[in-house]
């Protein structure tokens, strides 16, 4: 700390300038997050900043962010992702009382043929997951949820939908009809961003499996498939057997609790005359495309897998049996040490593990997208085992202390939703450090609570001027969550030494010190 604040005081002298937490002047209206780049980002001027400037305050912002980041955990972020629903069925209606109750998402639009009477008693109860935790009310054609307004749209027309109108910028796709990139362009033309359909994608666009392939979405893409319940429920599983033992060839079959589609009684179904008998009393033999759909996400088993389905009269909660033959001949145990390594481990809140003797609905409450149960699985000889895991196929929510939220299906698809929306915001923030670095100590000022107070150097820095305020506006659209991670991912000597790159180039800023200009001048 002592070289830390050695820096800092170079910095401080040479005129390198970044406000004390709490003294950050915010104007009220929002910017889009495009225009953040026209605050800080597109002046050669306003990017330079001394060498010794540079690096004595990135220091000491490095330094005291690991000290603010820990501080700062489980606070809300400062804008929260504007979410939009198209279709308001049995996942929309769950996505929305996921959104309501995380606070880094905030529902802005819900788009369905129902009036607002009847989509507020939607709200409201559910005979799986029980009456809504909070308070849903009607005001005109728009509901109050938990005193936040969320608009109301009753269109057929995507192209009519009002989501840039409302800043609904992840829509969630839940008709089951626009499920390609193609079909959801008058969705972005309508103004949202990105669009997430939460079903298999009928073209080839890209699809991902949280805590599988995550990291495989590029924010170029326009649309992304949050894939089925049934793929979210097989894939963790099918990612620790294959990297760890190999698969050769694999059958999947999946007990599936009933649907919206299935009739109570028997009707009628030329399509699937299995499918037209009546729900509640039959267990009936149906297709499924997911274990074929889990090379989207896992392209090693691309021809390996394909399965069926059993639909069961329950109402929810689903189990999928798989037997595979291994690559690699092991025993059931290590199969069941692995299961259990990984889902302490990178695969947490994704893949989970039980060794209890438990049932269907045990996981009514359980918030992993696929548990792997010890107790149900077989095996024949060192390189043919059956595995079984446990999915609920909705959701169902569970809160911890820090009122972070992880549900299943529905939970997922909120959860790329907001992986998405923080992947921008990291592209944002990198170009901003490499190119404004004085802006970038402001938005990590601001989004980790940092406190100067013990470096003096910066202590004694003056209240931000009012050529800052322009500026730091843009800082709204930054959330803190994504600064934490820039923080996590790029540890103090990398930006040391990005920044001595960046002050290096900015001689003419060491003589005149750090410089913000003023807004409206950029």
């Amino acid at each position: 700390m002592a070289g830390v604040g050695a820096f800092a005081a170079a910095g401080a002298l040479s005129g390198a300038f970044v406000a004390p937490a709490g003294q950050v002047q915010h104007s009220e209206p929002q910017m889009q997050r495009t225009n953040l780049r026209a605050a800080g980002y597109g002046s050669s001027q306003a990017a330079g900043v001394g060498a010794m400037a540079g690096l004595g305050a990135v220091v000491g912002l490095a330094a005291a962010g690991v000290a603010g980041k820990r501080a700062s955990k489980g606070r809300t972020s400062m804008q929260a992702v504007g979410v939009g629903i198209n279709g308001f069925g049995r996942i929309g209606r769950q996505v929305a009382r996921i959104a309501m109750k995380d606070p880094e998402t905030e529902l802005k639009l819900i788009n369905a043929s129902y009036d607002a009477d009847y989509l507020a008693y939607m709200m409201k109860y559910d005979t799986i997951h029980g009456k809504y935790d909070g308070t849903v009310e009607v005001d005109g054609d728009s509901l109050v949820i938990d005193g936040q307004k969320v608009a109301l749209s009753h269109t057929r027309d995507p192209a009519e939908i009002p989501f840039g109108e409302h800043g609904a910028e992840y829509v969630c796709e839940s008709t089951g009809v626009f499920l390609t990139t193609e079909k959801v362009q008058p969705h972005l033309k309508a103004g949202a961003k990105k669009v997430i359909f939460s079903a298999p994608a009928n073209d080839d666009s890209h699809t991902i499996v949280m805590g599988v392939n995550e990291d495989t979405y590029s924010p170029s893409m326009e649309a992304v498939s949050c894939a089925s319940c049934t793929t979210n429920g097989l894939a963790p599983a099918v990612r620790v057997l294959q990297e760890k033992f190999g698969i050769k060839r694999g059958l999947m079959t999946t007990c599936h609790a009933m649907t919206a589609s299935q009739p109570t009684v028997d009707g009628t179904s030329k399509k699937d005359w299995r499918g037209g008998r009546a729900g509640p009393g039959n267990i009936i033999p149906s297709s499924t495309g997911a274990a074929k759909a889990v090379a989207k996400v896992i392209p090693d088993v691309k021809g390996k897998l394909t399965g069926m389905a059993l639909r069961v009269p329950t109402i929810d909660v689903s189990v999928v049996d798989l037997t595979v033959e291994l690559e690699k001949e092991t025993t059931y145990e290590e199969i069941c040490a692995e299961m259990k390594k990984r889902s302490e481990g990178d695969m947490k809140g994704y893949l989970g593990y039980t060794d209890e003797a438990l049932v269907s609905t045990d996981f009514e409450t359980n918030p992993i997208s696929c548990t792997f149960d010890s107790k149900a699985g077989i095996m024949l000889d060192p390189t043919f085992v059956k595995v079984v895991c446990w999915y609920d196929n909705e959701f169902r929510p569970f809160v911890n202390a820090f009122f972070s939220m992880e549900w299943g299906y529905s939970c997922r698809v909120v959860d790329l939703i907001k992986h998405m929306a923080k992947e921008v915001d990291e592209i944002i923030l990198l170009l901003l450090l490499l190119d404004s670095p004085s802006l970038f100590f402001l938005i990590a000022a601001e989004h980790t609570g940092m406190i100067f107070a013990n470096i003096p150097a910066l202590s004694e820095a003056s209240h931000p001027p009012d050529s800052i305020v322009g500026p730091v506006a843009a800082i709204k659209q930054v959330r803190r969550p994504v600064v934490v991670q820039i923080l996590e991912i790029m540890p103090s000597t990398a930006i040391i030494v990005a920044m001595a790159g960046v002050g290096a180039f900015s001689s003419a800023g060491a003589l005149s010190g750090a410089f913000v200009a003023p807004a409206g001048q950029v």
